[in-house]
């Protein structure tokens, strides 16, 4: 690839959003794994404001965005992007996507979801532009017990998304909230930096 070709392709841009309360291992794998794979030029940490679709209040938006920072400040190529923490309403992936195609025109988007989400999308708020925005890349964890349905992408939106292949991590948020509640151990599921700031501050101490 000459010089020339590489100035005029477009930017790679990841988009990875959730809770991150708190953010974990399979979290960081993940990161690291999109943005190998996807040889993004950037992946957007993008912690949810208003959450729709979670019954459980958050924890405060400052916690997470600091959990945030401390997780994934240093991976390379990756950023927390605060933005939908700065908005008011309900907090909608689509939107963030509208604004991110504002912010980077010439850029390619890649919105990195899991299994779980992949089969809820239909359900998801203006869900078809959200394909036409974004390229979904579904994070396929090894499933040992076969239990878990297999995510298949509808065949008329097929080209749209693409396969991460991620090892198995029997780790969840929920597991670690209710671990700490009840006084366990968090190594190795939480970055230390991380397991220190919820220990400072008291957080989780309660399910």
């Amino acid at each position: 690839m000459t010089e020339a070709q590489v100035q005029a392709s477009p930017k790679r841009i990841g988009v990875f959003g959730g809770a991150f309360d708190p953010p974990h291992a399979a979290h960081m794998a993940l990161a690291r794994a999109a943005v190998a794979d996807l040889q993004l030029d950037e992946l957007r940490i993008i912690p949810t404001g208003q959450a729709w679709h979670k019954a459980r209040t958050l924890s405060p938006v400052h916690h997470r965005l600091a959990m945030a920072q401390l997780a994934f400040s240093g991976l390379p190529r990756v950023v927390v992007d605060p933005r939908e923490t700065q908005r008011a309403g309900p907090t909608y992936t689509v939107d963030t996507l509208r604004e991110l195609k504002a912010q980077f025109s010439d850029a390619e988007l890649f919105l990195i979801i899991g299994e779980d989400q992949a089969h809820l999308l239909p359900n998801w708020h203006a869900w078809q532009e959200v394909l036409q925005l974004a390229i979904i890349c579904v994070a396929e964890r090894e499933d040992l017990t076969g239990a878990r349905p297999r995510f298949i992408a509808p065949s008329a939106h097929e080209s749209r998304f693409l396969r991460l292949k991620m090892p198995a991590m029997p780790v969840s948020a929920t597991e670690i909230r209710a671990r700490i509640a009840a006084h366990q151990g968090l190594a190795p599921l939480v970055f230390e930096p991380v397991a220190r700031y919820i220990d400072d501050h008291h957080l989780y101490q309660t399910t």
